[in-house]
């Protein structure tokens, strides 16, 4: 790999219990890239990165971040990719300098089932669709990519494929069920995020995952008068048409792109100037968010350092 590509040890742009997330450089031309080093301790984790490099090998699309290049070692996989500097879709929203209005909405919801149709398409399901894996391309823009493929499944209706993986707050009812996936299981995944975009708050969201998971099977949710006070009852619909409990039922990615909220964006641009409240919400969310996994990672680090020291010596 050191003969194609420079890894810039300081500069992590993000990661997680994976591994970590790099800039990088071509040598040849200089090309600004991103090196996601994943570490592999067994068999089943090897196989699972390379299935995330199959599945990215089959991918080009404006909306769907692409992989340069892979690299295998004794102890890690390492997939280079596009590079984009735009930072977390909700980290660019909730900037104070930025006003974000139903159009901005409109813009990002478009974008991502147009990404998601052509997964589709390519019968690929995502599984992980959440806002840490939608990315801005710059800081000024508003072209977005969706990211990590490391859950995605290709899909074959033969197989009736089921799963049991994901965020809780954005687990469609079959996953939490344990029931047959397809489709329509990345569409309850954007009907969450489109009412996050909208009004701040997670339609789902409970004291714990038990109750979050709970709200989602008994399909418990609401527009909240004060967060979608100046939504419009298009937008409304659409998330209507995805929050659906019966997968046969959702708005599928082709029917999301058709839909009138996402269309006549020139009319609409006349109209949308206010201001949405979810942007103060956000940042509360955020917050919370933030201070959550830092408190998950050092529960999961002291769970294995106890499992460690519990562990019989074979010294």
């Amino acid at each position: 790999m050191g003969s194609y590509y420079s890894i810039m040890p300081n500069e992590v742009l993000g990661g997680g219990r994976f591994g970590q997330v790099h800039k990088c450089a071509e040598l040849s031309s200089g090309l600004i890239l991103a090196a996601k080093i994943i570490k592999v301790r067994v068999m089943r984790e090897r196989d699972e990165v390379k299935n995330e490099i199959g599945v990215m090998n089959q991918l080009n699309h404006v909306n769907l971040i692409q992989l340069y290049d892979a690299f295998e070692s004794r102890t890690n996989l390492t997939l280079i990719m596009e590079y984009v500097e735009g930072g977390e879709l909700f980290d660019r929203i909730v900037d104070e300098n930025y006003k974000l209005t139903e159009l901005d909405a409109i813009v990002f919801t478009k974008q991502i089932c147009e990404g998601v149709q052509y997964l589709h398409q390519q019968y690929i399901l995502h599984l992980d669709l959440k806002p840490e894996n939608i990315l801005c391309v710059s800081a000024t823009g508003n072209q977005i990519k969706i990211i990590d493929f490391g859950l995605a499944r290709k899909y074959r209706p033969r197989e009736k494929l089921k799963v049991n993986f994901g965020t809780p707050e954005f687990l469609a009812p079959e996953v939490v069920n344990y029931d047959f996936v397809s489709f329509p299981t990345d569409m309850w995944s954007v009907g969450v995020i489109t009412y996050m975009l909208l009004s701040g708050l997670s339609p789902f969201l409970g004291d714990n995952d038990a109750e979050t998971m709970n709200n989602i099977l008994h399909g418990k949710w609401e527009f909240d008068s004060d967060g979608f006070e100046n939504v419009t009852s298009e937008a409304k619909d659409f998330i209507s048409e995805l929050l659906i409990p019966t997968k046969s039922g959702r708005m599928s990615a082709s029917g999301c792109t058709k839909h009138s909220w996402l269309n006549k964006l020139e009319e609409k641009a006349k109209h949308h100037h206010v201001k949405l409240k979810s942007q103060i919400k956000l940042q509360r969310y955020l917050a919370a968010h933030r201070q959550w996994k830092k408190h998950f990672y050092a529960v999961t680090a002291a769970n294995r350092l106890q499992r460690f020291c519990q562990a019989p010596n074979t010294v």
